[in-house]
């Protein structure tokens, strides 16, 4: 008849679990040669001096949601001033992404322009990549700004 509880065979188990649950501890020494050089050890030899440590959280600290408050003497601005702004704010953005489109449009025209021209100096294909690249250049960064003020009207409330 079998009884209920724990086996010979499970204590081993129970007993390493019970062990790798403990927390981990390690005294750290603080060591000064004869020269005056400082070295951080585990393992104390002479001249060596414990060090107390706080000890680390095993988990991150909740960050507070909850914001802090102004200063009494913080500017407010009503809701229509801001709304006003933020109108502003989204008038003048989409005003610099029309021109940027336009810029852009303009630098891809010069490039295709100069990937047409074919100058008799230029044998050597390497030198047809650099007299591009300039081009090429000016395409990607007005890419690349119309692509930022996209974001920054996407971040507008």
């Amino acid at each position: 008849m079998k009884r209920p509880g724990l086996h010979f065979s499970t204590l081993p188990l129970v007993l390493a679990t019970l062990l790798a649950a403990a927390p981990a501890r390690a005294d750290i020494f603080k060591c000064t040669d004869s020269d005056g050089h400082i070295t951080y050890s585990n393992v104390a030899t002479k001249n060596c001096k414990t060090l107390t440590l706080d000890p680390i959280p095993s988990a991150p600290a909740a960050k507070s949601t909850s914001k802090s408050p102004s200063p009494a003497n913080f500017p407010k601005v009503d809701e229509t001033t801001q709304k006003a702004r933020d109108t502003d704010r989204r008038r003048i953005l989409e005003n610099e992404l029309a021109t940027e489109q336009k810029s852009l449009d303009e630098a891809k025209k010069q490039l295709a322009e100069q990937e047409e021209i074919r100058t008799g100096d230029e044998r050597n294909y390497q030198k047809v990549l650099d007299r591009l690249q300039p081009f090429k250049d000016r395409v990607a960064l007005h890419e690349r700004n119309i692509a930022a003020i996209r974001k920054e009207i996407a971040n507008l409330r």
